[in-house]
């Protein structure tokens, strides 16, 4: 079993890593779920990511947010060359952007309803075009995600819960990533890094 730890910066971000980890062929345990505290939090903890990348596979999944140039902003967090089993994998521009990009699902959940984003990794806002979108949702669903503060869309109570439940029962990350190329990229690579792992410790195995 090849161990692989997850950092992420919310429960929705959670939930997309180990729906991601659980496509994967290669047999393998998550180890660790840490996080879930912010973008200031997983990258103060870089160290430490950094040290469990030593035993396992870590995923750090955050998201690109505003920041203008995608490598400028993985060499902010990368101070230093970065051990093969880190991965750190970055949301354009948020991880709404890849749940956006599973146009059958996004239909399971909100309805008939609006016009869904043919390329979600260019919208400014990932997250306001997902909560316009849920105006338009059944009503339960709609009360979970969306409330208006001050007559401006906010995530509502059940936000995180309510997409958290319907990544593990309906979104494909298969789907999502023919829409979105910084998923199709974060799909890949933690296949390889599993991959990888788990034929340096057969090798280190068989040469006992």
């Amino acid at each position: 079993m090849t161990p692989i730890a997850i950092a992420t910066e919310d429960q929705l971000s959670e939930a997309i890593a180990l729906r991601l980890i659980s496509d994967i062929p290669t047999p393998h345990q998550v180890t660790f779920k840490l996080g879930q505290r912010g973008n200031g939090y997983l990258r103060s903890k870089m160290a430490s990511w950094y040290q469990m990348a030593q035993h396992q596979v870590m995923l750090v999944l955050t998201d690109l947010d505003r920041a203008n140039c995608l490598v400028e902003f993985r060499d902010q967090w990368l101070v230093t060359e970065s051990p093969p089993n880190l991965l750190l994998r970055i949301a354009v521009r948020e991880i709404e952007s890849w749940v956006l990009a599973d146009h059958v699902a996004l239909r399971v959940l909100l309805g008939a309803n609006g016009v869904l984003p043919a390329k979600p990794d260019e919208l400014v806002d990932p997250k306001q075009s997902l909560l316009r979108l849920a105006k338009g949702a059944p009503r339960p669903i709609r009360l979970d995600l969306l409330r208006t503060t001050d007559g401006n869309l906010a995530q509502g109570l059940g936000y995180n819960a309510r997409l958290s439940t319907w990544v593990n029962n309906e979104w494909s990350p298969q789907r999502a990533a023919e829409r979105s190329p910084s998923l199709a990229r974060a799909r890949v690579r933690l296949g390889e890094a599993v991959g990888a792992f788990a034929l340096s410790v057969h090798g280190q195995q068989c040469s006992r």
